[in-house]
């Protein structure tokens, strides 16, 4: 069987053609499966589509959150409650291309990897900036964590049950899946393909968005800027060093005391500025530490039609 994770958020439009296509692909493969829709709180007609969807194809579950929780928990929600052999994770904009399972399924088939995961080769339709600032964050996070993580990765991949219980095993708060996906380690084979427009509707995901979520994946997988910060409380000290020895010769060998209160002030500002930006990186992971001591549940479920679903987790 293969289990369909879906995470959908304001989706009305394009589940409709989401589901369209991607069950004319499932059917050609002539397997078993099953849909998992999850709602993340969304504020227009999604639900009501999903119900639709599931009153007219047996084969078809949702979960409604609560509230928004966002789609890691959303992910993280399909994860504990899909039955699948091989689980694959997709988008409902149709951008995560459904005609591509056929080829992902076909290498998982042949025992030599674990997962098949999608990698856009291009990013046509995108912005430059947001395209240079994509690129720029892919590899900060290959260079600066342990995690493996392409250019271009999506979270559009298809796994074998053993890597999806392994995600599942991870049950930190403060989840950033694409790093997951990397940390647990496993055969993993990047497939490439280009890049595809939305089917309908808009982009949840803004400019400032996207820089908190890459600003959040760095955290979770990456002690380096902690080390950052250390490293320039260090060189900090010993250019203060160099300068202070300058003074000292300055005074001793010409007679001329050190003038400029202006510029003394602008040295003063900014190290003061350098000490609270190391501050607020200590203070990111100490935020993180202070939410998982919390334990609290990553979703809450307000309506399903699984009998057997995890309703809080």
């Amino acid at each position: 069987m293969i289990s369909i994770i879906v995470p959908c958020y304001n989706e009305q439009e394009a589940l409709p053609l989401f589901y369209e296509e991607v069950t004319k692909v499932l059917a050609d493969m002539k397997t078993e499966y099953e849909i998992l829709l999850i709602d993340d709180g969304s504020a227009d007609g999604t639900l009501s589509e999903m119900k639709k969807l599931a009153k007219n194809d047996e084969r078809v579950r949702y979960l409604a959150f609560s509230r928004n929780f966002g789609k890691e928990s959303a992910m993280y929600a399909g994860f504990c409650n899909v039955k699948g052999d091989f689980v694959a994770v997709m988008d409902a904009d149709l951008q995560d291309d459904p005609a591509l399972l056929p080829e992902m399924m076909h290498i998982l088939e042949s025992d030599a990897y674990d997962s098949v995961a999608a990698r856009r080769i291009s990013r046509k339709g995108e912005g430059r900036i947001r395209s240079a600032f994509s690129n720029g964050f892919y590899k900060l996070m290959e260079s600066a964590t342990e995690a493996e993580i392409k250019s271009g990765a999506r979270d559009f991949r298809l796994m074998k049950r053993k890597m999806v219980d392994a995600v599942v095993a991870m049950s930190e708060y403060n989840r950033f899946t694409k790093g997951i996906f990397g940390w647990v380690g496993f055969r993993t084979y990047w497939l490439d393909y280009e890049n595809r427009e939305r089917a309908a509707g808009k982009t949840k995901w803004g400019f400032w968005k996207l820089v908190g979520y890459g600003i959040d994946g760095i955290m979770n997988f990456s002690q380096s800027p902690l080390s950052f910060s250390s490293w320039l409380g260090i060189g900090m000290t010993l250019f203060s060093i160099v300068m202070l020895l300058f003074v000292i010769i300055r005074r001793l060998a010409f007679g001329d005391p050190v003038a400029g209160w202006a510029s003394i002030i602008c040295v003063m500002i900014f190290i003061g500025g350098l000490q609270l930006f190391c501050l607020g990186i200590i203070g990111q992971y100490i935020a993180k530490i202070y939410l998982e001591t919390k334990h609290r549940p990553h979703y809450i479920v307000s309506e399903t039609n699984m009998e057997e679903a995890k309703k809080i987790g």
